[in-house]
């Protein structure tokens, strides 16, 4: 199972009619397994590029490929839960077949049991990014796509959401996509770094990282953050 991009140009039309350029030039493969992380600056088109690639977007130039019938699930940066439902039937509205234990374990990791009874006005907004990703995964997906999910987040709870996604990533063979311009989050979980520069977006280079995720010391995370920060992003 392989996801192929290749996005050669994406662009809109602003109010006073002229073409503002979003993208001019991205193109890579994740196989099933990886987790690929894009970093760039802010308003660079990274969230862009994902809804094209979760097929929300199809006015551009190019072509995106992923395996038929593959199952599809996005978390964007805001929650977007039904106000009116449960913590469990947000989930279950979206995967209506999970199995029970299925759920369990997956509510287990992201610290959800005490709260499937709450509706999301009473959830902080950690707790609703958790039911977020709780549904992305109990819809079991072959392609996942996280847009920012650790944006706005404290330093102490954004690294323990950032170890369970790790955890549910590594619980399920897919294909994981994550935006970020975090580089200590890319640097923590990417397999594979796609750094694009600033607005119109281009890839400037596609960064394999051989340690495994699980084995990566403070040290290699820390030198993998060097690298990234070495980029000049502002090369269009």
């Amino acid at each position: 199972m392989r996801l192929e991009v290749d996005i050669r140009s994406k662009s809109y039309t602003s109010a006073n009619g002229k073409r503002q350029d979003v993208i001019s030039g991205i193109a890579f493969t994740l196989e099933r397994g990886e987790l690929g992380v894009v970093v760039g600056p802010s308003g660079c088109g990274k969230s862009t590029m994902m809804r094209i690639l979760a097929g929300l977007d199809n006015d551009y130039e190019g072509r995106v490929s992923q395996p038929e019938g593959a199952r599809l699930a996005m978390v964007f940066q805001e929650p977007r839960l039904l106000p009116w439902r449960s913590v469990e039937e947000n989930v279950r509205l979206a995967a209506p077949e999970v199995a029970d234990d299925r759920l369990a374990a997956i509510f287990g990791v992201l610290e959800l049991d005490a709260h499937r009874s709450h509706f999301p006005g009473e959830l902080s907004l950690g707790l609703a990014r958790r039911v977020a990703l709780a549904r992305a995964f109990a819809v079991e997906p072959d392609f996942l796509i996280l847009d920012e999910p650790l944006a706005s987040l404290d330093d102490a709870l954004a690294a323990r959401l950032r170890d369970e996604i790790a955890t549910l990533v590594a619980s399920r063979p897919m294909i994981t996509l994550l935006v970020t311009h975090s580089m200590d989050d890319a640097a923590r979980l990417g397999d594979r770094i796609f750094l694009l520069s600033s607005r119109p977006a281009r890839l400037l280079r596609a960064m394999p990282i051989s340690v495994p995720r699980g084995e990566r010391s403070e040290e290699t995370v820390a030198a993998i953050r060097a690298d990234l920060a070495r980029r000049d992003f502002s090369v269009s």
